[in-house]
């Protein structure tokens, strides 16, 4: 196997018709190429003139040494990684191609220096992180919730969720509260009401407005920015949706609203889980990432939605000095 650094319209080329996360895309890349910190590098793995292994990371240096990551810290990325597409259905041969790659990828990136902080944030699709295991860099579980959508009708989907979100629902569709599908300017308002959310937390929403406006204007079909709005245009709570060829991801927005006494918020899931599965422009699409199941509170809710418990793998250097360099680079509880 050929390990080469592409451009994005190599990337372009190289990437599969399916399983790579919405952040694989080059839209997405392209514009994290413009706001996170570092240099973006593309990774391909070929056997002759096929593409057959693809991996993004972002390396920032500094006079400590340097950071290999992927996705880039605090952008609000939930996964990255590498992108396995083997030419045989084996699953030695499967096996065979990741270990190869992960290899080479470790390698071309000067992974085991002392100096690298190494860390990757895989997509719930890659399966089989042993291969950086084995060489020597600490492997953790995460978590994240994706509702299976593909040949199911809305009622058998509706008869799925808890009877509390199902009672939600029916209750908000007979309200007068009206669902649209908006654009940058709505973005914008939900990037505010995150903005409040995040200081009455006494916190910082990692992301700027103008690598949300750029993704947002970028990715043009793959995003979607679901409003729930009073009759009279009032604004109570909105969700911006990114789309793979394969996947929808709830990714910004959502903040708690209540509308006639009852929470607004499961109505706009609602109409994203209706819109993947009647709208046609989205036949491709058959799951909804509800983009993580880690915290406890959270996840109350989430569960409520029926949807499975899906594993993706934190990759990192080990060892105490990489605990302090983690720090340095903002990459803990990012």
């Amino acid at each position: 196997m050929n390990i080469e650094r592409l451009t994005l319209d190599q990337w372009a080329d190289a990437l599969p018709s399916g399983g790579f996360d919405v952040f694989h895309t080059p839209e997405a890349l392209r514009v994290l190429d413009d706001h996170a910190p570092g240099t973006m590098t593309l990774l391909g793995g070929f056997k002759g003139q096929q593409s057959v292994a693809l991996f993004p990371a972002f390396v920032r240096k500094r006079s400590v040494g340097r950071a290999v990551t992927s996705p880039p810290p605090s952008m609000s990325v939930p996964h990255m990684g590498p992108i396995i597409n083997p030419n045989s259905p084996k699953q030695r041969k499967r096996e065979k191609l990741n270990r190869k790659f992960a290899r080479g990828v470790l390698d071309e990136l000067d992974a085991s220096s002392a100096q690298t902080l190494f860390r990757v944030v895989t997509t719930p699709g890659y399966g089989d992180p042993r291969p950086f295991d084995w060489a020597d860099l600490s492997v953790e579980p995460g978590f994240t919730y994706r509702l299976h959508l593909d040949g199911r009708s809305l009622d058998d989907v509706m008869s799925s969720f808890s009877s509390s979100l199902r009672r939600d629902i029916r209750k908000a569709k007979e309200s007068d509260a009206e669902i649209s599908v908006e654009g940058v300017t709505a973005a914008r308002t939900v990037f505010d009401r995150m903005v409040n959310r995040y200081d009455e937390n006494d916190d910082t929403l990692p992301i700027t407005w103008p690598f949300m406006r750029d993704l947002v204007d970028a990715l043009d079909d793959r995003c979607r920015v679901y409003v729930v709005r009073t009759p009279d245009g009032e604004f109570l709570s909105g969700i911006v949706t990114l789309f793979s060829n394969d996947t929808a991801y709830f990714w910004q927005g959502g903040a708690r609203a209540d509308y006639d006494g009852v929470s607004v918020n499961s109505l706009l899931h609602w109409a994203i889980i209706e819109d993947i599965v009647e709208d046609p422009v989205l036949d491709s699409v058959h799951q909804y990432d509800l983009v993580g199941a880690n915290t406890e509170r959270l996840c109350k809710y989430k569960a409520k939605f029926g949807a499975q418990l899906h594993p993706y793998y934190v990759v990192e250097s080990a060892g105490p000095s990489m605990e302090i360099a983690k720090r340095a680079y903002q990459l803990v509880k990012q």
